[in-house]
């Protein structure tokens, strides 16, 4: 099960479903259909100081993704971990690119998930591989004209 969290006022406002959607694809593309994950839709703000607290970096970003592995008692059911996204960050990032805020925020989940699933880019083979990854499930959502840009 996907789970989706939006901040009051959230601007731009982005349809859960297409971040639902795109988290359900990349799951199916890397075999792990039915597990739980936790999607957020956020500001700058959150993420400048998860970055901060978390990964030692004292700016806002676009995503982050925080892995889990846990099994929940009840259903048996594997909890993967959660995504952040920066809504903010994705607008600014979607025009620059020249794409749609929704496009991005659909490459963000992507990306998020594929780290949750293990995948990386500090190496060139690793990037290679998630950006391959991406740039297929971005094309099962209709959005193979966006270029993944360096993270």
């Amino acid at each position: 099960m996907i789970f989706l969290e939006k901040i009051e006022n959230l601007t731009p406002d982005i349809d859960a479903d297409l971040a639902e959607n795109a988290a359900s694809l990349a799951l199916k593309h890397q075999s792990a259909a039915g597990v739980d994950l936790t999607i957020v839709l956020s500001d700058d703000a959150q993420l400048h100081e998860l970055n901060r607290q978390w990964m030692n970096v004292d700016a806002p970003t676009d995503v982050l993704s925080f892995p889990s592995d846990e099994i929940d008692p009840e259903t048996g059911s594997r909890y993967q971990g959660d995504i952040l996204i920066s809504v903010e960050r994705a607008a600014e990032q979607a025009k620059a690119a020249g794409h749609t805020v929704e496009a991005e925020v659909q490459l963000l989940v992507i990306h998020g998930v594929l780290h949750l699933m293990g995948h990386d880019h500090a190496t060139a083979d690793e990037k290679a591989k998630m950006w391959q990854a991406q740039a297929e499930i971005l094309g099962q959502l209709g959005l193979a004209d966006i270029q993944v840009r360096e993270q």
